[in-house]
């Protein structure tokens, strides 16, 4: 009897936090072949990422969500679950490491791990509500040996709220430990006495003992919302901000440790369909980001985004002036079988040279080649290769035969546009010229490379069609290497 109580003691303790939420969250189910599009099994989203790397092993940190942030009077009721890697192919899944262990934790937001001493420190945000009944946000941390048994600290919180910032915003802390053992947290949060009347700020704090805080001068402020989930890190000579705002993300660079900060030619992170892109490094000196695709209000393709979905990995690279590119890292691209070769349809406006390759000249409007029986999850690769400049070239995505009912991805030379249905990126350099595009097509998310500079994606439900068009509008545009891959079954 002695033994099924002390047994029984313990599973009450791993599953404290997730009982409380009536979560059940079994690692044991979840696959282990691949992160990219992963969220858990049966009705549980990943919420906010959080990348952290260590000793040859991608630490992928991410909020556990059962309620698209409803949980807990609609104050979240996150944890963190936690899924590694020493190759970004297979994976495994551990039981919650940070959980909802009081009553007065509403939820365990997001934050940052760090490596320091031989420790692991996570640092987070803990939602609750105070006593006259205001939510507010306060910072947490806890300690691990080895990154995966964390142990909360006292007090708890350990800091309650920087003087002249919001108490309602004070969230999501970055945390970095300088050369000389000084812990740097950067905090998401307003800045009351701002210069203007745009008050988003990230508090900058630091400590020696984790005991005794300063608030020094914010890293950035005069944002129109709060700079949520920030990350910092130096990359090859550059330092990096990078910070959400209005669910996009967004990233300034500087040669200095904390600016002035300059505005990139372009911002490769912001993607509307990727929310909270956050990075950390990997072998050989690549960059990971890891976010997350958000869920659709309803189910349906004109749905609202709405919180929790599936993880997505980029992968970075950087020009001489700073500025980042995003690609697909090859170690995460789902499996695919032998390439299918499908009827085309075309008409006399269509030069075929080969089975993969086709002339569209468009000059008086736009016409297109179609695919017939195309697999409606597939990997889609081909070369787009523009005659002077067309008003816009792309493709129809799972569409009917003459390219109705299903998806757009337009190309805009003039524009320097990409759209992919109703969303879009901007500042796409390279698109007046031969150009690699590749598309991951798989259940409701749809994925696009361009370039291997950026990428562009969207959560799209409701068509199905056999169909995929290459289209031209008022120009030539040579598409070749045109290859079909049916992804292959999980």
């Amino acid at each position: 009897m002695k033994k099924i109580i002390v047994v029984f003691l313990l599973l009450a303790a791993v599953f404290r936090g997730e009982a409380q939420l009536g979560v059940r969250y079994d690692p044991t189910v979840q696959s282990t072949s691949g992160i990219q599009y992963f969220k858990p099994v049966g009705n549980l989203f990943v919420g906010d990422c959080i990348p952290f790397y260590h000793d040859g092993t991608y630490y992928l940190y991410w909020l556990l969500d059962s309620a698209h942030h409803a949980a807990l009077g609609g104050l979240g009721g996150h944890q963190w679950a936690l899924s590694t890697s020493t190759d970004l192919k297979t994976w495994k899944h551990y039981p919650l490491v940070l959980g909802i262990d009081e009553s007065w934790e509403k939820s365990i937001c997001t934050g940052s791990v760090v490596f320091h001493g031989g420790k692991f420190y996570a640092f987070y945000a803990t939602r609750l509500i105070d006593a006259n009944g205001k939510v507010n946000e306060q910072l947490s941390y806890a300690i691990s040996d080895d990154g995966i048994h964390f142990v909360k600290q006292k007090p708890n919180p350990f800091y309650t709220s920087a003087p002249g910032y919001s108490k309602r915003n004070f969230r999501d802390p970055k945390a970095v430990v300088d050369a000389d053992g000084v812990f740097h947290l950067f905090v998401a949060s307003a800045w009351e006495s701002a210069p203007t009347a745009d008050k988003g700020a990230l508090v900058h704090l630091t400590s020696k003992d984790l005991k005794t805080w300063t608030v020094l001068s914010p890293l950035i402020y005069g944002q129109g919302d709060v700079p949520e989930c920030p990350d910092y890190f130096l990359w090859n000579g550059w330092y990096y901000i990078i910070y959400g705002r209005g669910g996009n993300t967004f990233y300034l660079k500087s040669r200095h440790q904390y600016g002035p900060w300059e505005y990139p030619r372009y911002q490769t992170l912001n993607e509307d369909w990727v929310n909270v892109a956050k990075t950390a490094e990997f072998t050989h000196g690549r960059r990971i980001v890891a976010g997350w695709v958000p869920s659709r209000k309803g189910g349906v393709d004109n749905g609202r985004e709405i919180f929790g979905g599936n993880i997505v990995l980029r992968e970075l690279s950087q020009e001489a002036d700073g500025t980042l590119n995003t690609f697909w890292p090859a170690e995460a691209i789902p499996p695919a079988g032998a390439p299918v070769q499908p009827r085309a349809v075309y008409d006399s406006l269509i030069t075929r040279h080969a089975a993969d390759n086709y002339t569209i000249r468009s000059a008086g409007g736009q016409d297109a080649v179609f695919f017939r029986d195309v697999p409606t999850d597939c990997k889609i690769t081909f070369d787009a290769d523009p005659r002077g400049l067309p008003e816009e070239y792309g493709c129809f995505l799972r569409c009917d035969s003459i390219g109705g009912h299903g998806y757009r991805l337009a190309f805009s030379p003039d524009n320097r546009t990409v759209g992919l249905a109703e969303t879009s990126i901007t500042a796409v350099d390279g698109l007046d010229r031969a150009v690699r595009v590749q598309i991951i097509m798989k259940g409701d998310i749809i994925d696009v490379c361009v370039g291997n500079k950026r990428c562009i994606d969207d959560r799209l439900y409701e068509q199905a069609g056999a169909n995929l068009g290459f289209y031209a509008k008022h120009g030539t545009v040579d598409f070749s290497s045109i290859r079909i891959e049916p992804l292959a079954s999980n």
